[in-house]
């Protein structure tokens, strides 16, 4: 059971949080102010902390460094109304959780809260290597919440994409980003990918790179090549006779997405490149 702690959540978001939180045996706390939680904290164990969606990202971030020094172990969802590039790589470098800025969508809000109490990784599974506004590089642990973390951070950093666009892009990034720690690390949280946003006058392009031994082509039975009904057909078929889950559309699905998917020569650097223009 954990214990959350939200600074003057708005009725429908308490309404959400209480229905996520309460399935999973979890107490919710409602606080008036910054100053306010502080003393909460100091006064009783919290293991999440939801700031006043009100609020800039950089009066979130002071709390959230006094409320590490009052006790470190406890976790921060930033709520803001705005939160531009430099707002963002900031909040990964203070280690917050996760941010969001308006509009919110209160329920991914909440169950990125459940997550948080129930995560073993740790916070500190992201790291900013180069955090410059059009070329960000980022070495992550690979550990399935630590990509979630990630995929809702660079959310933030597409803000200026339309929505529809947007949502498509990260849910490449997302596919990519699990396929190099599925395929690439095994999803052992001991070992780190490195993966790199870059944004041009006239692409945005992502690159992965983990520390698998690659892959060759041939060996890619258990992926869709292509839409054709003679290939999903084959697909299929095999990932049943290796007994795999159904499935194998992910990099189908992106290339549909993306204009350019391009693969080094052993196999575990990857770059997705979209264009702008």
């Amino acid at each position: 059971m954990g214990r959350v702690l939200a600074i003057r959540a708005v009725p429908a978001f308490v309404g959400i949080l209480h229905s996520v939180l309460d399935d999973g045996g979890h107490d919710l706390e409602l606080c008036g102010s910054n100053v306010e939680a502080v003393r909460s904290v100091r006064a009783r164990p919290i293991d999440l902390v939801i700031t006043d969606e009100a609020t800039s990202v950089d009066e979130d971030l002071a709390l959230a460094a006094e409320l590490d020094h009052v006790r470190p172990a406890v976790r921060v969802l930033v709520l803001a109304p705005v939160a531009i590039h430099a707002d963002v790589v900031d909040a990964m470098r203070a280690h917050v959780f996760a941010c969001f800025s308006a509009p919110f969508d209160y329920g991914e809000i909440a169950a990125m809260a459940r997550n948080a109490l129930l995560d073993r990784a740790g916070r500190d599974g992201l790291q900013v290597v180069s955090g410059a506004e059009h070329w960000l590089t980022l070495r992550v642990s690979c550990h399935l919440l630590t990509a979630e973390r990630l995929v809702r951070f660079m959310t933030e950093l597409q803000t200026s994409l339309p929505s529809g666009e947007r949502d498509l892009l990260i849910a490449a990034f997302r596919e990519m980003l699990l396929n190099a720690m599925e395929h690439g690390a095994g999803f052992d949280p001991d070992k780190v990918i490195e993966v790199s946003a870059v944004r041009t006058a006239r692409a945005i392009v992502y690159h992965f790179r983990d520390p698998g031994s690659g892959f060759r082509r041939a060996d890619l039975k258990h992926a869709t090549p292509t839409s054709s009904p003679e290939a999903v057909l084959e697909t299929a078929v095999h990932r049943a006779e290796a007994g795999l889950r159904p499935g194998g559309f992910g990099m189908l699905i992106v290339r549909e997405i993306v204009d350019e998917v391009v693969h080094n020569e052993r196999g575990n650097e990857v770059l997705l490149i979209k264009h702008l223009v």
